[in-house]
């Protein structure tokens, strides 16, 4: 057996490869990607969001999301305004077509929770939470990143 396959951080990093792999696949007809697919998700659930604040819910850095929310907007899937009373702060909201694209793809959270194999609804409600604590734990105990020094 293969050391790696012994570690949690590779059968983590396996699974997260192959769930990203099962959207993608899902999610090519409407030429969708993954990233562009959860802010769909968080618009329609959440509303309106910030662009930090959405970049904070999906753990992503503005130069991932800023770049990613402006092809979005170019199609059609979401709008992003400046507030007029702070013109820094950018909204989010769902566009045209991301809102026609909601009960096209209501279907995919079932399919991706029957790929899972997971046996109800309480044993992914577990993975989840667990996931979750893991996330919190490893973010609390990485390093602070080293400063440049120069």
């Amino acid at each position: 057996m293969p050391v790696t396959d012994e570690m949690v951080c590779f059968s983590l990093y396996a699974a997260a490869r192959a769930t990203t792999q099962a959207y993608r696949t899902m999610l090519e007809p409407w030429g969708l990607t993954y990233p562009q697919y959860l802010v769909l998700v968080t618009l329609w659930v959440e509303g309106d969001q910030t662009v930090s604040g959405l970049g904070d819910h999906l753990q992503l850095d503005s130069g991932t999301l800023s770049p990613l929310l402006r092809r979005m907007e170019q199609s059609g899937l979401v709008r992003r305004e400046r507030r007029s009373t702070d013109e820094r702060i950018v909204t989010v909201t769902i566009g045209e077509r991301g809102r026609a694209l909601r009960p096209e793809l209501a279907h995919i959270p079932a399919r991706i929770a029957a790929g899972t194999g997971l046996p109800d609804e309480r044993s992914a409600a577990e993975l989840i939470a667990t996931l979750q604590r893991l996330t919190e734990t490893m973010h609390a105990a990485a390093p602070a990143a080293p400063r440049d020094s120069a």
